[in-house]
């Protein structure tokens, strides 16, 4: 048969109508995955604005989270989405950074499962000073006083007002000295008209003059947690600050010469991690352009809030550094990084900041305020830079060192905000002037954040290689009334834990090692004779295992592991030891390498309060009568501003 014959005798059957086949174009060409409604994106548009030219900036992303979060008080999913077409984002990437973060809660739709979305949130300090002042009471209770589904009260990591323990934060407002009528005064003023206000300021007031008694001159003391009057811009200015930052800026005076007194001085990072200041401003000041600054002001280290007191008296003194550091090294743009529970300290610094760069006295460089949100492992400077991107909170592997790749792939200098605190005083006195500090051989002054059993807890300015009982008689008044001196953490929950019979050696860099501690930020933590060292290892260690990353198997799996072991009356101490050794070994950064500190002091000082050994310091077990000779429980000595 002729082949075109028979192609002209077969049948046309129509696959699909014309309808039909736009209809498969149109389900093909749909977006696939959760597409953004228009409510959404009108309400994500209205806190972020329009999108820009070059579209939104990636390394926003938590700061528009939080500008969510604020007024939501959530973060709705379809908000998430909304804000993943916006950014250009992906919405898996969106939705791992907002639950990687504590202070983000995210909800399905409207709702929570139980038909509201989440209301006022009460969130109660438990950490290790505000436990010892009754915390745990405080979340026992309230929740039934409240008798309110849209308050929800929840545990919360140290939120750096240790010298005001308990202390709690009713949605970003700080309560210190929290008691439950305190709480529910403040609870009842964000739920309430503004209106009615006023009134409850005045119940706020009247209960605060309640615990008169507890204030310390100095530090905050009423419950509506207003921040003291601080130096104001033109204040400070009067009083010649900014005057180094104007004159390097102008040629007028050397970079080198600034680098040398720094150096002279023998500043060191006053973070935790001790390394020399002016030794790092050469090391990135060596590197190429462009370079950047990063400045942690995140202090999540249980026990230290130094950081906050001075920002809340003198911000203008750190951002003086700040300008100066820039200086000297080149640097083009800064980065603070400030906790998200410091709400009124933000408030300072945008304020402050807007004056600086209303009437700059010199060039400025980029200056950006990064909120944190919630995550201690971001003290740590390689996950800091990680947020400060807009990513999850994970540390880097090294090297690169952050000095040669670090923000945005620049050289970067990273400071904490005590460090920079410093920096004016020691080049207008001169390096001998800061140098010319100290005890026992150590040269320095250490802002030591006492909290604790001790009469006056605050932050203490006193010589480098001060003793801990000197601490405590000279510049606390002695230890809180009814309480001897039984132990002592000399640097937070991963500085480990010593023994009253301890209580000489020099606090500084490089003295406590030897004895299995270290000073870190210098947050001490005093405990008393009623106190066992064992209830603080373990609170220590759950705070870790709740603020692990999880990036690492050692400290994700280890820190949970060990705090469930080390609730048991009697410890298996081969296994906490095993766990001890890997965490410190494998573990990438020094949160899982810090977090066997504790179970160390415990084995070595306090064997028997787990059962290991028969006790044979200087006090009876805690519970029983003791004495010491270093009990003192009168009026400070000789206290430092």
């Amino acid at each position: 048969m002729n082949p075109s014959s028979q192609h002209s005798s077969m049948k046309v059957v129509a696959v699909a109508t014309v309808d039909e086949l736009r209809e498969r174009i149109r389900r093909k060409s749909k977006l696939k995955g959760r597409q953004a409604d228009d409510a959404s994106l009108v309400e994500v548009r209205a806190l972020i604005g329009l999108r820009p030219a070059d579209g939104h900036r990636r390394d926003l992303l938590i700061e528009h989270l939080h500008q969510l979060n604020d007024v939501y008080r959530c973060l709705h999913d379809r908000h998430l989405v909304a804000l993943a077409r916006e950014m250009k984002i992906p919405m898996a990437e969106v939705f791992e950074v907002a639950t990687f973060y504590h202070h983000f809660e995210v909800v399905k739709g409207d709702a929570n499962g139980d038909g509201k979305t989440p209301g006022l949130t009460v969130r109660i300090c438990d950490g290790l000073a505000c436990e010892m002042a009754g915390a745990q009471d405080l979340l026992a209770r309230l929740p039934a006083l409240l008798g309110n589904s849209d308050v929800r009260v929840v545990a919360a990591p140290c939120i750096g007002r240790c010298e005001q323990a308990p202390a709690a934060a009713v949605h970003q407002r700080a309560v210190p000295f929290a008691t439950l009528d305190s709480l529910q005064v403040v609870i009842s003023e964000q739920n309430m008209p503004a209106a009615q206000v006023v009134r409850a300021q005045a119940a706020i007031n009247f209960v605060a003059s309640e615990f008169a008694e507890r204030a310390i001159p100095g530090q905050l003391a009423r419950l509506d947690s207003a921040a003291p009057v601080h130096t104001s811009y033109q204040t400070y200015r009067a009083h010649g600050g900014y005057a180094l930052a104007a004159r390097l800026g102008n040629g007028e005076d050397e970079a080198e010469r600034v680098l040398k007194s720094m150096e002279d001085s023998g500043l060191r990072g006053l973070g935790g991690a001790g390394f020399p200041a002016g030794r790092k401003w050469r090391i990135v000041r060596a590197q190429p352009a462009p370079r950047v600054m990063a400045v942690n002001i995140d202090e999540g280290e249980p026990g230290t809030f130094k950081d906050r007191v001075y920002l809340e008296r003198d911000p203008h003194r750190f951002l003086d550094g700040l300008l100066i550091a820039a200086q000297v090294v080149g640097v083009e743009a800064c980065y603070i990084y400030l906790r998200d529970e410091y709400h009124d300290c933000r408030a300072i610094l945008e304020a402050e900041l807007a004056l600086l760069r209303a009437d700059p006295p010199c060039r400025l460089p980029l200056i950006e305020l990064r909120r944190g949100a919630g995550a201690y492992i971001c003290g740590e400077e390689s996950a800091m830079i990680e947020s400060i991107e807009g990513k999850r909170g994970e540390p880097r592997m090294r090297p690169p060192y952050i000095a040669e790749v670090g923000l945005f792939g620049r050289p970067t200098l990273e400071h904490n905000f005590e460090t920079l605190y410093w920096v004016r005083d020691i080049l207008e006195k001169g390096p001998n002037w800061f140098a010319g500090f100290g005890r026992n051989g150590r040269k320095g002054l250490r802002s030591f954040s006492v909290s604790g059993r001790v009469k006056q807890p605050g932050v203490k300015l006193a010589p480098a290689g001060i003793t801990l009982q000197q601490l405590v008689d000279e510049y606390c008044g002695g230890m809180a009334k009814g309480h001897q001196l039984y132990a002592y953490l000399p640097g937070g929950a991963s500085g480990g834990i010593l023994p009253a019979s301890m209580s000489n050696i020099p606090l500084d860099f490089d003295t406590l090692q030897p004895h299995g501690c270290f000073i870190g930020s210098a947050a001490v933590i005093v405990l008393g004779h009623k106190d066992r060292a064992r209830d603080a290892a373990l609170n220590v260690m759950r705070f870790f295992a709740e603020e692990s990353c999880g990036q690492c198997t050692p400290c994700r799996v280890g820190t949970v592991k060990a705090a469930k072991l080390m609730e048991a009356k009697v410890w298996d101490g081969q296994t906490l030891d095993d766990l001890a050794q890997v965490m410190g070994d494998a573990s990438i950064c020094g949160l899982g390498q810090a977090a066997p500190n504790p179970i160390r002091s415990i084995h070595k000082y306090f064997p028997h309060e787990v059962g290991e050994t028969p006790w044979t310091g200087a006090l009876p077990p805690p519970g029983e009568p003791a004495v010491t000779e270093h009990a003192v429980n009168g009026e400070a000595r000789g206290n430092a501003p």
